[in-house]
């Protein structure tokens, strides 16, 4: 029934009787099947997902259908070898190499596995095994363009470490996200608005080993720190002993004569003795807001601002007692004032994105939920605080949820499905769909507008659809058989006769009606088409489409690549005894009769 190489076992009648009545069809049958040929298949379908995903930059997705397919076909290096690719696009370099160095095991003559295996340890930062690497390769196939480009770019990677006094520090310059890192640092972002230093890095990043010629530049220094995850002050700092060591040799340190203490004039002083008196009464502030006293809390935080208008965390402390007061018009108007007052002395971002968040809190609890998100992404886009991510989230989440248990009314379902009755009727399904999505909408309770649907969805040959229908509508009321009988009609269609008889099943179990008469016919149409099938009556096409469609059940295809089941099925081709010792495991024997019932083995 399909190309391949067939084996067969015949079943003395004894163990043949033994298998359900809808599997019989002659007690000299034979058992047929192929089973490496449906593991490969399966494994060269997870490799097709996979390269499509590697294709389109879904590494990830790539990853996991390589996976899948090593789990069905684990000596083929082909799959490890692509495996590694993905893994080297997601920077998973460790991964990579355990691949690549499968892929050379398994096939050690194999150029492609040695040129995975270079791009990984030059990954790992292990030039001259990445160089090794590639050497190897070349050894087999000298002409191979993808090796000796791999060796040329490790080689001049080599060559630049060797002749930069700088050692690697230089190549940093030279890295993807580099730019990304200055930007992130707010001591070096406003770097990014002056032309001078953007055409300095950009001639860095064409050639690094420049970077002694630019160690003048303190923006350049500081860039360094950033690379370097360390803080590099000023050339100043470093004729002192501060910063990073460069390797060169540090001078002497000078001797400064100690400076006088600077006078402070009057208007100096003021203003810091406004500044502490500022932070004594914030602090009585807090102290009076965990106390509860919110009055005695708004008097003290309005003496901050009072005595210092430039620390806008006295307003943001005020916007909180007024929340927590309740009084959410004025807290939503002196978290506005924070925002405006910190874009003017330019404030930190986090402390506004701080305000933009309670004002937004303050707005949920006013019940303006679309205003509140507004202002939630508004705070994310000045800083991503988790916090602020979670409240957004969970504003999204109530008010959608509000918008649907508004919408609920249940009279109104009744129309509109009643208009979709009418429309069914007259044979108009896209129409039908329509108004029982819309009764749905109303009343998702009611499962037997899911019922409805999923009937016209069979009609317009919508068979997900109308599979997902019926179990939503089964989900709901288990006990309504209609349910049970969409959904197995969906199967009965597909060719999935075991499953359909396995829902019919169901529903004789669960409707409370063991003789519905619907639910035992439909067991009886799928118990005729898999005997057709098991008496060769299907067409090749037919039958071909059957045993694709039951491929891609996952039970099937656990059975399939179960170790134990792949020995009891090689046992039926070369050793009957011990097959017939197999068959009398009620575990294995439903193994089979499943593969039997899915057109997997074929009785003939």
């Amino acid at each position: 029934f399909f190309s391949g190489i067939f084996w067969s076992l015949s079943l003395p009648s004894s163990t043949f009787r033994s298998l359900p009545p809808v599997t019989r069809y002659s007690p000299a049958s034979a058992l047929v099947f192929s089973l490496d040929f449906y593991l490969n298949n399966m494994a060269d379908a997870e490799k097709a997902k996979g390269n499509a995903a590697f294709s389109a930059g879904n590494f990830d997705e790539a990853v996991e259908h390589f996976s899948a397919a090593i789990a069905l076909d684990p000596s083929n290096h082909v799959l490890y070898s692509n495996r590694s690719a993905a893994y080297a696009s997601l920077k998973k370099f460790d991964e990579a190499h355990t691949d690549a160095s499968k892929t050379t095991e398994l096939k050690p003559d194999w150029p492609k596995g040695y040129s995975r295996l270079g791009a990984a340890l030059y990954g790992q930062g292990d030039l001259e095994g990445s160089v090794e690497a590639y050497n190897a390769g070349l050894a087999i196939d000298p002409a191979n363009d993808t090796l000796k480009a791999g060796l040329e770019e490790v080689e001049a990677v080599l060559a630049r470490q060797s002749a930069n006094p700088l050692g690697g520090m230089a190549n940093m310059f030279s890295s993807p996200d580099v730019w990304a890192k200055i930007t992130a640092n707010p001591q070096t972002r406003p770097f990014l608005q002056q032309p001078d230093f953007v055409e300095k890095m950009n001639a860095l990043q064409k050639n690094p080993n420049n970077l002694g010629a630019h160690m003048s530049d303190p923006r350049i220094m500081q860039v360094l720190g950033v690379l370097l995850g360390v803080n590099v002050q000023t050339p100043d700092s470093f004729a002192e002993g501060e910063g990073i060591d460069l390797g060169a040799k540090k001078a002497a340190p000078k001797r400064r004569e100690p400076e006088p203490e600077p006078m402070e004039t009057d208007e100096e002083k003021s203003a810091k003795k406004c500044k502490e008196d500022a932070i004594k009464e914030k602090e009585l502030g807090n102290a009076a807001y965990k106390k509860k006293s919110f009055e005695e809390a708004i008097k003290h935080y309005k003496a901050a601002i009072e005595l210092d208008a430039t620390d806008i965390s006295f307003i943001t402390n005020l916007s909180a007692v007024y929340l927590e007061m309740g009084d959410f018009d004025e807290c939503i108007k002196q978290c506005e004032t924070a925002i405006e007052k910190g874009r003017e002395i330019r404030a930190d971002y986090k402390i506004i994105a701080k305000a933009m968040t309670r004002k937004g809190t303050a707005l949920e609890k006013k019940g303006d939920m679309e205003a509140a998100i507004q202002i939630y992404t508004k705070s994310l886009t000045e800083h991503r605080h988790p916090d602020t991510l979670k409240k957004l989230k969970e504003c999204e989440a109530r008010l959608k949820k509000n918008t649907e248990e508004a919408y609920l009314n249940p009279e109104l379902a009744e129309e509109e499905k009643a208009k979709g009755n009418e429309f069914f009727k007259n044979g108009d399904f896209p129409n039908a769909v329509k108004h029982y999505t819309e009764a749905i909408k109303r009343n998702p309770t009611d499962h037997k507008l899911y019922s409805n649907r999923s009937a016209c969805y069979m009609k317009l040959v919508a068979f997900n659809e109308a599979k997902a229908d019926a179990e939503k509508c089964i989900a709901i009321d288990p006990t309504f058989a209609k349910g049970y009988t969409r959904k197995a009609g969906v199967q009965y269609f597909m060719k999935d006769y075991n499953k359909a008889i396995e829902t019919y099943q169901e529903g004789l179990n669960k409707c409370g009606d063991p003789n519905n008469e619907e639910l035992k016919k439909g067991i009886q149409s799928c118990a005729h088409m898999m005997n057709a099938a098991n008496r060769g009556e299907l067409t090749p096409e037919e039958q071909k489409e059957r045993q694709e469609r039951a491929m891609q059940d996952p039970e099937i295809q656990q059975i399939l690549s179960d170790p134990v089941m792949r020995k009891v099925l090689n046992d039926m081709q070369e050793d009957p005894k011990a097959a017939q010792d197999h068959l009398k495991n009620p575990m294995v024997l439903g193994k089979i009769q499943k593969l039997v019932s899915a057109g997997i083995l074929q009785i003939k």
